[in-house]
């Protein structure tokens, strides 16, 4: 999450199968999630259409793959797609601004429960505004902190248990003066950043981690290759050593609130011009937006006539079937 989402609180979150007040959505200290931290979810980012309308993207992928993660964390997770889409379309409603996009955070919580037995879970969602421009290149370093195997905490999961290292990593990176820092696998090639893929260029060539590497199953990655094939850009997923951050040509992080985010330099050694990285960020952007679709950036649709109503009107809390 960067700086301009977590230093916001808004108004009203989606907890309980019914939208409330932020200050209303709290869990007992005997919760499966208080207790031992069990959650799984999912960002989800939207952004407003040409026509007034604002499209989400990817929502089913999103919602599969919470379920997915929920099937490994044997957490109940019995919400159908509608339900889902219902409360987010909900929630964001409330919450947008047209001079925003968004960023939803979806994650279910484990609620009752003891160790797997007699569970129960709870759907919460709260939602942020981010600017409408590309994100700005950043400095990032390597940390020797590493992601966990598969056998350990599988990275395919989707939970804030995951995220435990990328916290040490986070605040490690913060001391040494990079906004992001990469991970690497127990074999000592790349993984990840601390909330996002990597990508680099090597003589005109895209690649990425696999997630047999230590790489989130990434639906931004996803897309991102199919917007590669389109604008005829050879995109493999292999295996990355250390050393080719060094001599790669360009580099970039990708993920769902990163977008497409250009790396400037790893551990201070800086990179040149970055033309593809730059391509493909503005074709990211431009099919998420709508300005130039794309059959990869797919959206959940609030129509342009809700938005503008709700703009004029002052919200009512209501239950999400």
């Amino acid at each position: 999450m960067t700086l301009s989402t977590k230093l916001q609180k808004p108004k009203y979150v989606y907890f309980g199968g019914k939208v409330c007040l932020w200050e209303e959505a709290v869990f007992h200290i005997s919760s499966e999630a208080v207790l031992r931290g069990l959650n799984v979810f999912e960002g989800l980012k939207g952004y407003w259409q040409p026509d007034s309308s604002f499209g989400i993207v990817a929502m089913r992928r999103h919602y599969d793959r919470l379920h997915r993660s929920a099937k490994i964390m044997y957490m109940p997770f019995d919400m159908s797609y509608e339900e889902f889409e219902s409360a987010t379309h909900e929630l964001v409603k409330l919450l947008y601004k047209h001079d925003k996009n968004m960023w939803v955070r979806a994650t279910l919580y484990g609620d009752e429960g003891h160790w797997g037995e007699d569970s129960t879970s709870n759907l919460v969602m709260t939602a942020y505004h981010t600017p409408k421009e590309r994100p700005a290149p950043m400095d990032v370093g390597i940390s020797p902190w590493q992601r966990a195997t598969d056998l350990a905490l599988p990275c395919r999961v989707k939970t804030s248990t995951n995220y435990q290292v990328a916290r040490f990593v986070k605040i490690e990176g913060r001391d040494r003066g990079y906004s992001d820092m990469i991970l690497l696998n127990q074999a000592g090639r790349v993984a990840e950043g601390i909330s996002s893929c990597v990508i680099i260029v090597r003589d005109g060539k895209v690649f990425t981690p696999p997630a047999w590497e230590g790489a989130l199953e990434s639906i931004s990655i996803d897309i991102v290759e199919e917007l590669c094939k389109s604008m005829g850009l050879s995109f493999e997923r292999r295996p990355i050593d250390r050393t080719e951050l060094i001599i790669a040509d360009e580099m970039a992080l990708v993920g769902t609130l990163a977008e497409v985010t250009p790396i400037r330099s790893v551990d201070g050694r800086a990179f040149g011009e970055m033309p593809i990285v730059n391509a493909i960020a503005e074709r990211y952007l431009a099919a998420a937006s709508g300005i130039n679709p794309h059959p990869a950036v797919d959206f959940s649709t609030i129509p342009a006539e809700s938005s503008v109503l709700r703009m004029n009107q002052e919200p009512q809390l209501v239950e999400v079937a």
